[in-house]
């Protein structure tokens, strides 16, 4: 591999370029335009919290634990990294639901948290804690000092053979037939490269874009105080979260450090004059800090006799989703991202860069990355209106309750079907999936639109059931615009996409082939649906959130001559499903169209010509009515107008899971094979295609994990990431839950381990429970699903 080029040299630059260097690499460069940790990172607060609210984030953050004090050893240079201790403070019976679930998570990591009483807080006389009802203990968090541990980075990258060279300004990024070649530096010299790494923070928006790579990230006004000394405080002093005010509070050689996340954070432009100074320090803002500020006092009323030495403003990047950018982009190859820290950036810096590190050199990430893969993004959401817009409530988002399905309210309306109005119309009470707007229920009266959130049962579920329940003897209308659709043509089509696909795609014309595609590791790329439409012209249907990722996979191993078309916004999609769906679409056609379960036709609906797929994600006979978006309100309204019902994304979800379909980025992903997921049965095996010869190996050894669907008890609320054990041993975690609105059903999807040659019958007639906030459910493994296991709904 030749030179790595690494722009950005603060802590996650140096942390990837450190990575790089333990793994070998020789031929690293990275650039920064002023000081080593002259951006962002050297007034960062340096707490070091290990646990997350998700599973691979724990799993990245918790890498710093280990790392931190070996690299001190390495290197010889302390870094300030001591574990202190910290208290996750709650006040509302719903965030402590929330911090025992994540309580729940981290002990399956190996940490040791422990939901303990308010009153059991070691920090008596110094906290006020009358209005809090208990905290979360994590003995694990720590502090380190950001300066010291990023020239302990650049010691052991220097050491490893990088070589790093500061006062140097990237102007942009230099591309050559859609990969990159390197960087343009603002005296108009080029610097070649065979990889660019850009990790630099709040200007790494403007910067990629030059490469036409839209970050949908925004810089903003970033604020804490520091104390003058406090006598009294307990060495070392723990992290304090006071979760429901939104602050933290840490210790800093005697002094105190207080700081928060707040709502309609200030946008601060990476781009102003200003923007190129080393060390930059922003003006002092007591009316947007003050909120913080009087919450300290009311958790710790001493502070009122204690000064304050130093008040810091500084820029800080944050995303639209409050998770990082991360990974490979998917417009230009060889040009990867680490951006987004969204104020976390020094903790994450030891997770993230060796896990970009490890990406850079496999051409593939180490570990199901998907959450925080840029790749997850739409590039509407880069435009600084949208983002500008999201920062009312983004940076509070990192530490607000996390509701169970909540929904954001800022920045809405990005992406809209041509039928929004229409969905609107029938009571759509519309929320964000993947950035389209979609009805997640149908309200038919005014108090059943503005529904609170909760951590039990949901107050839509009933609406869900009523939904669900037109499918069996009537017909339900679905929003599926959404869904990526792509045309795959030319004269390799079909033997490049046969070569990534499970299943056989030479099959005769308008038949639809339900398949996974694979990389190498025999992982799950790609789950979608292929229509073949000619010889040599393909359709492919995926979910609405991998729409970036399925092109840049799709480009990236498709060869020959092939040509992709994103189709996904010339056409809408309208699901017709129910026991009734063909009545309804005979009576509309006027060639009433004979199609087969997995088949699609041509046919005119309400005058407009339509193609009629025989297809169902509810496990009902149905199909799926794919239109052009200009033409598509016409049809709508005919289908409307015959009788149907609206349903919403929340019954889907429901009616999936009860019909044991997977759904991809929470049960299928690029770390779990077909045969794990129970998908062996569209494994065309007799040809050649990726990932082929570890199924080979796997199908004749056994798999050491398997999806399973699971019963849960009721009162469960189930989400994803809940512990599942045996016998008292931690077996693995679910994927994805919901309750089933046809059957009643409380279901999980659940990854569990399992012994070489262990049948499915075997792990069905085991004993599991799952830890859900904390309280122990019996799950009993389902060896059919739980609806129509044999399909005659589907297929009638």
């Amino acid at each position: 591999m030749g030179r790595t080029l690494i722009v950005g040299g603060g802590a996650i630059g140096l942390s990837v370029a450190y990575h790089l260097t333990r793994r070998g690499m020789q031929d690293v460069l990275l650039l920064e335009r002023n000081q080593l940790t002259s951006g962002t990172s050297w007034h960062a607060a340096g707490i070091v919290g290990p646990l997350r609210s998700t599973l691979n984030m724990t799993r990245l953050a918790s890498y710093a634990l280990d790392l931190f004090p070996a690299l001190e050893e390495e290197t010889g240079m302390a870094t300030g990294y001591r574990r202190t201790g910290g208290y996750w403070l709650a006040r509302e019976p719903a965030r402590l639901d929330e911090l025992h679930r994540i309580a729940d998570l981290g002990v399956t990591q190996g940490l040791h948290p422990r939901v303990i009483p308010a009153k059991e807080v070691e920090l008596a006389g110094l906290v006020d804690l009358s209005a809090h009802l208990a905290a979360l203990y994590v003995p694990e968090d720590a502090n380190v000092n950001p300066v010291d541990l990023c020239m302990a980075y650049a010691r052991g990258a220097r050491t490893g053979g990088a070589d790093i060279e500061e006062g140097v300004c990237v102007e942009g990024l230099t591309t050559e037939n859609g990969r990159a070649t390197g960087v343009r530096l603002v005296d108009g010299v080029n610097i070649t490269a065979e990889t660019v790494i850009l990790c630099t923070g709040a200007w790494s928006r403007e910067i990629a874009a030059t490469a036409g790579v839209a970050l949908p990230l925004q810089a903003v006004e970033h604020m804490y105080v520091v104390t003058e000394p406090v006598s009294g405080l307990p060495d070392p002093f723990p992290v304090i979260r006071d979760m429901d005010r939104g602050i933290y509070i840490k210790g800093d050689a005697g002094r105190l450090v207080i700081g928060g996340f707040e709502p309609d954070a200030k946008c601060w432009d990476p781009c102003s004059p200003e923007s190129d100074r080393a060390f930059l320090e922003l003006a002092e803002d007591w009316d947007q800090f003050g909120p913080f500020m009087d919450a300290a006092l009311e958790l710790m009323p001493d502070l009122e006799n204690v000064g304050i030495q130093r008040f810091m403003n500084g820029p800080e990047s944050f995303t639209a989703d409050t998770r990082p950018l991360i990974g490979e982009t998917p417009q230009v190859d060889r040009l990867f991202v680490s951006a987004g820290m969204n104020s976390v950036g020094v903790m994450s810096s030891a997770g993230i860069g060796r896990a970009l590190a490890d990406w850079v050199l496999d051409g593939h990430p180490p570990m199901d990355m998907w959450e925080v893969d840029l790749a997850r993004v739409d590039p509407l959401a880069a435009r600084p209106a949208h983002m500008a817009t999201r920062m009312q409530e983004a940076v509070a988002d990192l530490i607000a309750l996390h509701w169970p399905y909540k929904q954001p309210n800022a920045g809405r309306g990005l992406r809209k079907s041509a039928l929004h109005d229409h969905w609107a119309r029938e009571g759509a009470v519309f929320g964000l999936t993947a950035g389209w707007e979609r009805g997640l229920w149908y309200a038919r009266e005014p108090s059943e639109r503005n529904l609170p959130y909760s951590v039990g049962e949901q107050p839509w579920h009933r609406i869900a059931r009523r939904e669900a329940a037109a499918l069996a003897s009537g017909t339900a209308l679905i929003d599926l615009s959404p869904f990526t659709k792509l045309d795959i043509s030319g004269e390799d089509a079909l033997e490049s996409l046969n070569r990534l696909s499970t299943a056989q795609l030479d099959v005769e014309l308008y038949r639809t082939v339900y398949t996974q595609l694979l990389n190498e590791r025999g992982g799950i790329e790609a789950d979608v649906t292929i229509t073949r439409l000619r010889p040599d012209r393909f359709h492919l249907t995926s979910g609405a959130a991998t729409r970036m990722k399925d092109l840049a996979f799709l480009r990236r191993h498709l060869d020959g001559h092939v040509e992709i078309s994103d189709r996904t916004e010339e056409f809408c999609t309208i699901g017709v499903m129910g026991a009734g769906s063909r009545d309804l679409i005979c009576g509309l056609a006027e060639a009433p169209p004979d199609i087969d379960v997995s088949h699609c036709g041509e046919s005119m609906l309400a005058g407009v010509p339509c193609r009629l797929t025989r297809v169902s994600f509810v496990g009902e006979l149905g199909f799926e009515v794919t239109v052009a978006a200009n033409q598509a309100r016409t049809v709508f309204d005919a289908l409307a107008g015959a009788g149907t019902t609206p349903m919403g994304h929340y019954a889907l979800d429901g009616c999936r899971i009860e019909k044991g379909f997977k759904h991809w980025g929470h049960d299928l992903g690029p770390g779990i094979t077909p045969l794990e997921a129970g998908l062996g049965f569209k494994i065309s095996w007799e040809r050649e295609f990726t990932g082929r010869t570890v199924l080979l190996g796997q199908r004749a050894e056994g798999v050491r994990q398997r999806l399973v669907l699971m019963h849960v008890a009721t009162g469960a609320l189930m989400l994803h990431d809940e512990p599942i054990y045996e016998d008292n041993a931690h077996v693995g975690l679910t994927t994805s839950g919901a309750v089933g609105p046809r059957t009643g059903l409380n279901l999980a999807f659940g990854l569990v381990s399992t012994a070489p040659g262990e049948t499915l019958d075997e792990t069905c007639a085991r004993s599991f429970q799952l830890r859900v906030a904390g309280r122990e459910y019996a799950a009993r493994p389902l060896r059919h699903a739980p609806f129509d296991p044999e399909g005659t709904r589907m297929h009638a």
